[in-house]
């Protein structure tokens, strides 16, 4: 084992060098290290969702989220996909080819509702009782048929509003076709 005095290399440089020119040089090559502290970074991912993600967001919303909830939850499931330049522009031409959809619904509501208004009065005819009074009473069903049967045109009945009918004489009932367009349609009652 060897011992720091009987070192050859200490032995031979504290011989041929001189310690005091030594530690001039050293202290001309030292730079002043400094150490700044940095905050901790927060590694978080731009993403767009998929699909809907309750307390989350909406299929199509860009969102920040964590890398770990990104790279653990959302990446191996399908759920999410990081942003990227070819994305933004897919999902931009996606909303316009949806809203040019909602356009077109929206516009063939409002031709029908025009149809339903320029037909005038559907008739209906029900047994009569006393008076005005008629034996059951129409209901959102029996508007539909008639539509069917008059005009060929499918509508559901969870779209008619149908005040509550059980006497003769002329009622409004309201078609919800989109939304925004309703459509209000005569409808005559009349007994037999």
């Amino acid at each position: 084992m060897a011992s720091w005095g009987s070192s050859s290399c200490l032995q031979n440089y504290s011989l041929t060098k001189n310690p005091f020119s030594e530690t001039v040089k050293f202290s001309e090559r030292t730079s002043i290290l400094t150490i700044v502290a940095q905050k901790k970074t927060k590694k978080v991912r731009k993403i767009i969702l998929k699909e809907d993600i309750s307390q989350l967001g909406k299929k199509g919303d860009l969102l920040d989220v964590k890398a770990g909830f990104f790279r653990n939850y959302l990446l191996p499931l399908g759920k999410a996909q990081i942003v990227t330049a070819a994305l933004i522009k897919e999902m931009k031409m996606e909303d316009e080819k949806i809203e040019a959809e909602k356009q077109r619904v929206k516009d063939e509501a409002q031709q029908l509702a025009r149809i339903f208004e320029t037909i005038g009065a559907f008739k209906v005819k029900r047994k009569g009782g006393k008076g005005k009074q008629i034996f059951g009473s129409v209901t959102a069903q029996d508007l539909v048929d008639i539509i069917k049967a008059q005009i060929q045109r499918d509508v559901d009945k969870k779209i008619v509003n149908l005040p509550e009918i059980r006497e003769t004489g002329e009622y409004i009932a309201e078609l919800k076709l989109h939304p925004e367009v309703t459509a209000r349609v005569r409808l005559t009652v009349f007994a037999n």
